[in-house]
């Protein structure tokens, strides 16, 4: 059953409509009624926190592309509202859609440290480097309040359990006390996500994120205080931002970052349809050119899930963009080989009333 239903427009949100999940048995489609003011005021979307009762926290993967197997999101959707972001997607599988919902319907984990203790101290657990943040941002805007993230980074930090950790908020400098610690022990590294240096472009895609010029600022935080930081220039956007590798690279270079990646361009799914709109809305002199030209890197296609291509896209124009990041990262000093984080730190620490307490007198 499909219902229709004008679209909808929100200040200081990344998509441009909230289209049902694919899941849904009535399906939303927008349409324009012939009703809507020719330049409506845009409507403020206030953001709902739900509560989510998992019973785990640690998620496992065995993707041959992904350079991690374990990782922790303490949310669920992400305010940021990145009209690129491929956790949107996950979204349909809460009856929710991937567009609005998924930037101002947040599902939090308020045991999600609890739900580590256990997991950790676990007499089969075997220490494996833990990404946090691998889905949706741990430093999203709710984070200021509910403090998941930081509490997870503390038990981590109790446990001497070796992670890493990414974002694109300047909020992750409240918690430099225990990433200085425990970057210095070789237990942590610290990815800042710098998608362009334009401030106009930077509040148009990612509308609720921190500004380029807060995020090369942590990278200096961070690197100062003795983390290691990683810029990721990510997503790379054909004919938008593509144009801005070289001097994303070096202004994270200056600011003391150590190592670099990238990522192409990722539209599965509802992406697709979301960032299409989003392009016709925002920038409708680049739309046509930009889609051509992710075209020319997926095989013809949107989008192809081919693991491989999938982060790096395949063909003349991929293969361009590989060069030039492998060029801009060599002259400006960006090749650090990290060595493995140390697992051999990880222990449990002793509980109240263990016999280890016999001892203390």
């Amino acid at each position: 059953m499909t219902t229709f239903t004008q679209q909808i427009g929100a200040r200081g949100r990344g998509a441009r409509s909230n289209a049902t999940g694919r899941y849904e048995s009535q399906v939303r489609e927008a349409f324009d009624d012939g009703w809507t003011a020719e330049d409506p005021e845009p409507a403020q979307l206030k953001t709902e926190l739900m509560t989510e009762r998992a019973k785990t926290i640690i998620a496992r993967n065995d993707s041959p592309d992904i350079g991690f197997s374990q990782s922790i999101n303490p949310y669920r959707g992400c305010e940021h509202g990145c009209i690129y972001c491929y956790a949107r997607p996950a979204h349909a599988y809460m009856g929710l859609s991937p567009g609005l919902d998924f930037e101002s319907k947040i599902f939090f984990k308020p045991e999600a440290a609890r739900l580590l203790e256990r997991e950790l101290s676990a007499p089969r657990y075997r220490p494996a480097m833990i990404h946090v943040g691998g889905n949706t941002d741990p430093y999203q805007p709710q984070e200021r309040s509910a403090r998941l993230t930081r509490q997870v980074l503390e038990v981590l930090a109790r446990f001497r359990h070796p992670f890493s950790i990414i974002t694109k908020s300047a909020l992750i400098l409240r918690d430099l006390d225990i990433l200085s610690e425990m970057g210095a022990a070789n237990l942590c590294r610290v990815a800042i996500s710098v998608t362009t240096l334009d401030r106009r472009l930077a509040r148009s895609m990612e509308p609720r994120a921190a500004t380029p010029e807060r995020r090369i600022a942590a990278i200096e935080a961070l690197s100062a205080a003795g983390v290691p930081v990683i810029v990721m220039f990510a997503p790379v956007v054909p004919g938008l931002n593509d144009h801005e590798m070289e001097a994303v690279l070096e202004r994270a270079a200056q600011a003391g970052a150590q190592g670099a990646g990238y990522v192409a361009l990722r539209l599965p799914l509802e992406i697709k349809d979301l960032f299409r709109e989003w392009l016709a809305s925002d920038h409708p002199d680049r739309a046509a050119r930009v889609m051509s030209l992710v075209r020319q890197m997926r095989g013809g296609k949107d989008y192809d899930t081919e693991w491989g291509k999938r982060m790096r896209g395949d063909g003349p124009l991929a293969e361009l963009m590989s060069r030039r990041f492998a060029a801009a990262k060599k002259r400006y000093g960006l090749e650090r080989r990290f060595d493995d984080m140390d697992l051999s730190q990880f222990r449990v620490p002793p509980k109240s009333g263990d016999q280890m307490d016999l001892f203390v007198g």
